[in-house]
Parts: C-alpha cells; structure tokens; sequence
C-alpha cells in the first residue's frame, strides 16, 4: 500500500493501530476543509490496512481540537457577510453537510476509533470526538460548546447518544464547558484519567484491542452502531446540519460574524462570553458563583 503524504495531520502505524494527529498545534488543531479531507483519506487508508486493527485520534500541542477554523480571512468577507452562507440557506447546508461528511468517516469506517482528548475540546472538536467509538481524555480537559451562544447551532448531533436530553440541553444550551473528569461521570467520555497517564491509558486500550481479529471487531462495532442507526442517528446528523444552516440566518448569528470582520474574533468571542464567568458548569452540587461569575469552590453552603 503506498501511502499519502498529509500537510495537516500525521499518520503512522505500529503495532496493529494507526495514530492520527491533527497536526495545527499554533491553531489548537482547528478544523479546516483541508484538515478534515486530510482526515477523512487517512481514515479510509486505516480502515482499508489489514495491518490495522483501531484508530487512535488525538491532537498535537496544547489541544486536542479548539473548534471550527473561523479565521476571518477564511469564513468572513470584508463586508461583514459569512462566506459559509453564500447565496442561502441550501449553500450554506451544502458546506455544513461537506465538513460533516468528513468526520462522519469515524461512524462509517469498519474498525474501531479512540479519541485520545487532552486540552481544549471545543465546538467542532466535540463533534469530531463524539464519532470516535471509545473517548479517553485527561481529568484537566475542558469540553464545550461557547459558540452556540450566538453563531449557530450544533451542525452534528451525537451529544444526545452520548448523555441524553438533560445535559446535552444544559451545555448546548448555555454554551458551557465542563473538565474532564466531569465528562467521564455523565457519560460523555469513556473515562478521564490523571494527565500524566492519558497516552498510556489509550495505548493499553489499542493493545487490547489489537489482540482481536479486526474482522470480529468490525462485526462488534457495526451492530452497535446500526442499533444507533435505528434510534435515528444518521437522520439526525443531516437534519442538524440544515438546522444549523437555519440558525445562521438569526440576527444573532448576523451579528457576531460582522462584529468578527470590524474587531477581529478575540474581541467579539471576548463580548460574547464575559458575562458568562469560567463558562464552567458543576455535575455534581448547586453552582455557587462568585461576583465575576466563577464557581465557587467546595462551598461550605453545601
């Protein structure tokens, strides 16, 4: 098999598994067009090397991945307007339905994933890691979606699988973020682990995994997802790309994106989330914030 040669990620097998990494580190690993395209033919390659037995998913630098790319040179245009929207709604679906097909490579692939998260998992990259089969991340990860507070809705849809109605309503709703270690106890993720022993966490998991017949894998995988399947998840993930084509038309949406093209995105994000606080929410016990909006804590109220 001759392999690709990739610009955003990089790709290598050892012992019975591929490692992909996103490979932006002085962006957090923020998905691109061309990022993602990358990802999704490194994908197929492991999917299709009978040396392969799971993928291993994770990210170079600081991060694990911060989001969507919205470099404003990239989505905005120098009147303010999204580039993503082009001349409407079904153009603006269309280029939503181009990432998502992408990532949903991880859902269609035979053989299993695991997303090793550390750092920021943000926005896209919450949609990225949620169609990995297994998420292992670090207590000290951050997951979260600030970006529905005012840019549009969640263009995949797999937090409903992962954590039911409730928290999934809770975070997207609020655009809140939660650690990692509050991520393994609803469900989010696998389970979290102390930072130090992430890798080795995911790698014991690979070894495991390595050790069985790819092709009994494959069957073990797919009747799980297609029993997702059945619960509607695959319309789902299409109907949340048109909803989100949709909440791009709300003024809000129109709003930030100007405000992103005349003061550049860390000031709009900055306006967006001061009021906010941390942007953190607790799992477990009543949310006691400070005067700035910061939890509070091990209160002694409770």
């Amino acid at each position: 098999m001759v392999r690709q040669v990739f610009e955003h990620i990089t790709y290598e097998v050892e012992r019975g598994r591929a490692r992909i990494t996103l490979n932006r580190p002085e962006k957090r690993n923020a998905l691109s067009i061309e990022l993602v395209e990358e990802l999704r033919a490194a994908l197929w390659e492991a999917d299709d090397d009978k040396a392969v037995h799971c993928v291993i998913l994770k990210g170079a630098g600081t991060s694990f991945c911060s989001g969507y790319d919205l470099t404003p040179s990239r989505s905005v245009g120098h009147d303010g307007v999204d580039r993503r929207k082009g001349r409407g709604m079904d153009d603006d679906a269309w280029h939503i339905e181009r990432f998502q097909r992408c990532l949903r490579t991880l859902t269609e692939m035979h053989k299993p994933s695991i997303a090793q998260i550390h750092g920021h998992c943000y926005a896209g990259g919450t949609d990225l890691a949620l169609y990995c089969d297994l998420l292992i991340c670090s207590d000290t990860a951050s997951f979260g979606y600030s970006a529905l507070r005012n840019m549009g809705a969640a263009p995949n849809q797999m937090w409903l699988y992962h954590i039911g109605p409730q928290w999934t309503k809770r975070l997207l709703l609020t655009g809140d973020t939660i650690s990692g270690a509050d991520a393994a106890k609803i469900g989010l993720v696998l389970k979290s682990v102390p930072d130090a022993y992430l890798e080795q966490e995911v790698e014991g998991l690979a070894d495991r995994l390595s050790w069985i017949d790819a092709e009994m894998l494959s069957t073990n995988k797919r009747i799980v997802n297609v029993g997702m399947e059945l619960m509607g998840a695959q319309v789902l993930q299409r109907l949340a790309a048109e909803n989100d084509a949709r909440a791009h038309t709300a003024q809000a949406a129109k709003d930030v994106f100007k405000q992103i093209a005349n003061e550049g995105l860390r000031a709009a994000l900055a306006a967006r989330d001061a009021p906010f606080g941390d942007s953190r929410a607790r799992v477990t016990g009543p949310e006691f914030r400070d005067e700035k909006g910061y939890l509070i804590p091990d209160s002694e109220e409770w």
